[in-house]
């Protein structure tokens, strides 16, 4: 058994995945991104931190957040997140006993995955995996293609190429 613990680095940069519970075949974070945007907005006033990079995918989405200094608590965040934009959408019809009992809708994993960025090319390798991933997964063409993403903001900035297309490396990276 693998034991697996998260690690708190304050004022780190972090890259993270973040699953519906059920993936497969749904697509509600496109249907309700303007929600999940709110949430995120409403949680980032309340707890700052930057966000370098994000995709918002059907069931899944990829974050790259920098935490300001002294502070780690990444994981306050996504709840608040989730338990807002979850308020905001159409209740599940069905839900376990076991997230009955506390209270949980059957809208998100309770986990996700987070991994800290450590240095400039694990930085660059992560934002172009975000950028690639509507490709990746078949949804679009090419990365400017998908209108859930960062990577206009980045395109607006000069920082990509409207042309640019991922690796093949950054292609194989496994981190949905």
């Amino acid at each position: 058994m693998r034991y697996y613990r998260r690690v708190y680095a304050p004022g780190a940069c972090y890259f993270f995945t973040v699953n519906l519970a059920h993936r497969r075949g749904n697509d509600l974070l496109v249907r309700y991104v303007e929600a999940l945007r709110e949430s995120v907005a409403t949680i980032r006033r309340r707890h700052p931190f930057a966000i370098d990079a994000m995709v918002v995918l059907p069931d899944h989405l990829h974050s790259l957040w920098v935490l300001p200094r002294g502070d780690a608590d990444f994981s306050t965040r996504w709840r608040l997140i989730k338990a807002r934009c979850t308020r905001a959408l159409q209740p599940s019809a069905t839900a376990n006993p076991s997230r009955m009992r506390r209270g949980e809708r059957d809208i998100w994993q309770r986990r996700f995955w987070e991994h800290v960025i450590r240095d400039a090319r694990d930085w660059r390798n992560h934002m172009d995996y975000i950028h690639d991933n509507p490709v990746k997964h078949g949804l679009v063409a090419n990365a400017v293609d998908w209108p859930y993403s960062s990577f206009h903001h980045h395109v607006r900035a000069s920082r990509y190429e409207p042309s640019w297309g991922a690796s093949q490396a950054v292609r194989e990276m496994d981190l949905d």
